[in-house]
């Protein structure tokens, strides 16, 4: 099995059901959530999210409980969009700012600025992404 082959999967319950739209509610948990020492600790926290997933051909119910399945490699695809490549267009600005002379203080703000067209451009092709980003449910 090759990495692109490898899935990730959590079991998360239907909230609402809208025609070939589902929401599905999964509850994550830090690693450490599980431990019997969770109540006096408080690096564990338990979030609740809420995931939207197109089916075609079956039928859920509010309250059914699933698998809610997505292909390891959309994942590692989604923290490259969401903090890699931000980080890199930051980084790769504040160096051109401050080659060609800016002071320091314009150069980071305009740094920051170049992330308003660069998420500018992930929400233009946020339906492009939506079809990338596929969830299966079982």
């Amino acid at each position: 099995m090759s990495l692109g082959d490898k899935t990730v999967s959590h079991e998360g319950i239907i909230k609402k059901v809208d025609g070939n739209k589902v929401e599905v509610s999964v509850v994550a948990q830090a690693g450490c959530a599980s431990c019997q020492l969770k109540g006096v600790c408080s690096v564990g926290e338990v979030q609740e999210k809420v995931v939207e997933v197109e089916i075609s051909g079956f039928s859920f119910k509010e309250g059914q409980t699933v698998t809610i399945e997505m292909k390891q490699s959309l994942g590692t695809m989604a923290v490259l969009l969401g903090y890699v490549f931000p980080f890199v267009v930051i980084l790769t600005g504040l160096i051109i700012f401050l080659q060609l002379g800016l002071d320091q203080g314009i150069a980071g703000i305009l740094s920051l600025l170049l992330l308003v067209p660069y998420y500018g451009i992930l929400y233009l092709s946020r339906k492009y992404l939506r079809k990338k980003f596929q969830y299966n449910l079982y």
